[in-house]
């Protein structure tokens, strides 16, 4: 019995020399990280907290809009910068709930002092902190994911671009963002109405919100946005016919859409450099100013090539990537069939007038603001059959005879942009465009990884929230990119 005191003793002695040796006084993450002599340390003394320390570590916490946290609440305030970098830890380990990231700190406690959570002190536990009583509970965590602010998650996002292009330019990659691609993924909402085993009456009715989600909106995830020219109509069915009403021309569902700019590195892989959530009836080219500006306040550029599917056929978008001084740079964009022309379909004089079917130059008979038929407030014109105008051979006859000839002939209506015209006349078969169109596979691959993590089915009923969320997976793809960089490991072949 005289062995169990000096057991005790021991032990004893090792709880202080842990204290004092393994638990310096709390700094920010990146500190941390640049702590090499505490890193080694913490490599045999925590294998997960030095796994998570590289991963987390190269972001420059200290520099995170922190809010205020001298605050008396009658408890500590919890930092903003600490549940960001536990929420990450939660997507990385695959944490599908708050109570499992919960339960994964306290099982790892180094993690809790780690990232900077306010430590409830007691004498007991080995590391001089009481684990339970140090993290928020599980519905705290989760409140605060619903009411966290999305402009600190969008600064380590920024973070990690700016972080991904120094190294690569430090291992000889130049032109990194130079030609970037964008697209969007649908997200489904957490409500019954998108459970096709439960019933709901009026199920795609947009009028009546879902009791589960206050902020979801109905939308429109397939749908073709590109003809392929007349299709048969389906034979009329002759037994069990189904109304008219009961067709739907794509799949619908009640939830949140979210955007992404992405580019692709060589022989590296790909990266995110810009993201932004929407509800689900927002349409895809309302992303497109968004995450263009962000794109360019990140690079400290505007890209000179991009690629986007066919919902993205505007003038704005051709007319943001044209360049007077620069003939190469474009956007590589499928041309939807709209008004009877095809792609190449409608030419344009040197002066930029549009060429009616006969080949003559159409005059401009008026210009005026249009505020409704686009995104953006936008100068229109309304050119005229050229055999019509005042200054026309009366005797003057039209040569493929328009079927709108006894009608005053035809007319065109089309913005007076630059955009307008390079939408028709863009060479969608040289290599020059097919060279950049092959990059849109980059948005696919960041899509199936943010699948992976969970975008596409978060238990999510609020819209912050799940915006947060998107941010962080985001985030983490970016990170584990740039850890890829740092050992020098290139995607596979």
């Amino acid at each position: 019995m005289t062995g169990i005191p000096i057991v005790h003793s021991f032990l004893s002695w090792w709880k202080r020399r842990l204290r004092r040796d393994h638990l310096p006084p709390q700094r920010d993450l990146h500190t941390h990280w640049r702590d090499q002599a505490l890193v080694s340390r913490w490599a045999a003394l925590s294998p997960p907290a030095f796994r998570l320390l590289d991963l987390l570590g190269p972001l420059h916490w200290a520099e995170f809009p922190e809010r205020n946290l001298i605050r008396n609440w009658g408890q500590p305030t919890l930092p903003y910068a600490a549940l960001a970098a536990a929420w990450l830890i939660q997507l990385n380990e695959g944490l599908v709930s708050m109570s499992l990231l919960r339960r994964y700190l306290v099982e790892h406690p180094l993690l809790i002092w780690l990232l900077g959570f306010p430590l409830a002190g007691a004498p007991e536990p080995p590391w001089g902190f009481d684990p339970q009583a140090s993290l928020p509970t599980a519905r705290h965590l989760t409140h605060l994911l619903r009411s966290l602010p999305n402009a600190p998650l969008q600064f380590l996002l920024a973070d990690s671009v700016t972080l991904i292009c120094a190294e690569l330019c430090a291992c000889g990659v130049t032109n990194v963002g130079e030609c970037v691609s964008l697209d969007t993924k649908h997200i489904l909402a957490w409500v019954k109405e998108n459970n096709p085993k439960d019933y709901v009456s009026d199920r795609y009715d947009k009028t009546k919100q879902p009791a589960g989600d206050p902020d979801c909106r109905l939308g429109c995830k397939r749908r073709r946005n590109q003809s392929t020219g007349p299709r048969p109509a389906p034979p009329t069915p002759t037994t069990n016919p189904l109304p008219a009403s009961t067709v739907k021309a794509g799949e619908f569902y009640w939830g949140y859409g979210t955007g992404v700019v992405v580019t692709k590195v060589p022989t590296w892989g790909e990266f995110v450099i810009a993201e932004w959530t929407q509800p689900f009836d927002c349409g895809d080219v309302t992303y497109f100013f968004p995450l263009m500006a962000q794109t360019e306040q990140r690079l400290g550029f505007r890209p000179r090539w991009a690629t986007f599917d066919a919902a993205f056929d505007a003038f704005y978008v051709y007319e943001y990537f044209y360049r007077a001084d620069d003939p190469a740079a474009f956007a590589a964009v499928p041309f939807s069939e709209r008004g009877g022309y095809k792609a190449g379909g409608r030419q344009f004089t040197p002066e930029g007038l549009p060429l009616c079917r006969a080949g003559l130059p159409m005059p401009l008979k008026f210009t005026y603001t249009d505020r409704t038929s686009a995104i953006i407030e936008h100068e229109r014109a309304k050119y005229t059959c050229p055999l019509r105008a005042p200054d026309a051979p009366a005797a003057a006859v039209c040569p493929i005879n328009h079927k709108n000839w006894a009608k005053q002939g035809c007319t065109a209506m089309m913005p007076t942009s630059i955009g307008a015209r390079i939408r028709y006349q863009l060479d969608r078969e040289g290599p020059a465009y097919k060279g950049i169109y092959k990059q849109r596979t980059a948005t696919e691959r960041i899509n199936s990884q943010a699948v992976a993590l969970g975008i596409e089915r978060p238990h999510l009923r609020n819209q912050q929230a799940i915006t947060n969320r998107n941010t962080l997976i985001y985030i983490l793809i970016n990170l584990r990119f740039l850890q890829r960089i740092r050992q020098r490991l290139p995607e596979s072949p």
